[in-house]
């Protein structure tokens, strides 16, 4: 349906990633944009393990919420339940906008991403665990996922000397709908800095003390195999952020948590509550992908606003990825390109991690 001439309707975005912010960004001039998140600040967290071992980045990946929006408003508050287009927050106000995004996300390990909503605390927390890592001399990371091999390669670019670990239940690095070739050049580039591989067999336990922390690590695969480390960090374990959901909401979701939407990014069920990024079943869980999601369904809503335009279906995106290690290593797999070494990761991701393309928006 196309609203009322002279109308601006009411769109809530919860949740302010890479979907979210842009949706409210993209609606900012058309529509009465509330954002909710329970953080200040946006954070890049494709530059992370950047940030982890070069502190100097810390600035340019967190950017706060109040330089996004001219017009609409920022909520720094939480949804606790939401059941339709009704939303309660934590603070107990109650919304009920025209149009409901729900753009939540995930959360993940610590310092992958930030476990506290207060950009000063979560700054320092990313120092104190840049401390730990400067001063241990064995790394032990489990997962052989992105997350892990982008770990291993970002340590020993700033660190060369140091021993790191990669250890996986599985035979292979990096699962996934990838090309093996993409695997043995990533293979190649670890053994080239010295990264030593564990696969194919499982952790008898995972380490007691905290990831990030400095500790005595010492344990062993089901094979036998002794890990011993200074420090080790879990690079694995999504947890999608819809606990807040009630009602016919809560049924929408699939049996792995996530919610279906259609070609439109509408719940199932809902006529006017989306869904976008990690939560949603649209795409698989990469930021790109959710910021994909976002654009799209800003310019299909600000269609709808305006009748200026036609709306759009949301299509899957083909098979990509790009894994830097380090600043100048790294390999990819992109659409019509196949396979790309080291040197056009860097100039693609790896150098700049797309830091000024993702934060572009935040010019309010």
């Amino acid at each position: 349906m196309i609203e009322k001439a002279g109308t601006r309707p009411s769109v809530v975005v919860l949740g302010g990633g890479y979907g979210g912010h842009k949706v409210a960004k993209l609606l900012d001039d058309v529509a009465d944009v509330t954002l909710v998140d329970p953080s200040d600040a946006f954070v890049h967290n494709v530059a992370s393990w950047r940030a982890l071992v070069e502190p100097d980045w810390l600035d340019r990946i967190f950017v706060p919420y109040r330089r996004l929006l001219a017009h609409g408003r920022f909520l720094r508050d939480r949804a606790v339940a939401v059941d339709g287009r009704r939303v309660t927050l934590a603070s107990g106000e109650t919304l009920e906008p025209d149009y409901l995004v729900l753009a939540t996300g995930s959360s993940y390990p610590f310092p992958a991403k930030a476990d506290k909503p207060d950009m000063a605390a979560a700054k320092a927390d990313v120092l104190g665990a840049h401390e730990v890592l400067a001063e241990a001399e064995r790394v032990l990371l489990v997962g052989a996922g992105p997350v892990g091999l982008e770990l291993a390669g970002e340590i020993k670019a700033t660190f060369p000397d140091k021993h790191v670990t990669v250890a996986d239940v599985a035979s292979d690095i990096l699962p996934g709908p990838y090309d093996q070739e993409l695997r043995d050049e990533l293979r190649r580039q670890l053994d080239g800095l010295g990264v030593e591989l564990k696969l194919g067999s499982a952790l008898r336990e995972l380490p007691s003390a905290p990831p990030a922390t400095a500790a005595p690590i010492a344990i062993a695969t089901e094979a036998g195999e002794k890990l011993t480390a200074d420090v080790w960090y879990r690079c694995f374990g999504v947890t999608l952020r819809t606990d807040y959901l009630r009602g016919a909401l809560a049924e929408a979701r699939d049996a792995e948590g996530y919610l279906r939407v259609d070609a439109l990014l509408r719940v199932q069920g809902q006529e006017r509550v989306f869904a976008i990024g990690d939560i949603s079943d649209a795409d698989r869980d990469m930021a790109g992908f959710a910021g994909r999601q976002g654009e799209l369904l800003a310019a299909n809503l600000r269609a709808t606003i305006t009748g200026e335009g036609e709306v759009t279906a949301y299509e899957k995106q083909q098979t990509v990825i790009l894994v830097p290690l380090g600043p100048e290593g790294g390999a990819g797999q992109l659409p019509g390109m196949g396979l790309i070494g080291s040197e056009q990761a860097a100039e693609i991701k790896g150098r700049a991690m797309l830091v000024d393309h993702l934060t572009a928006l935040f010019d309010a």
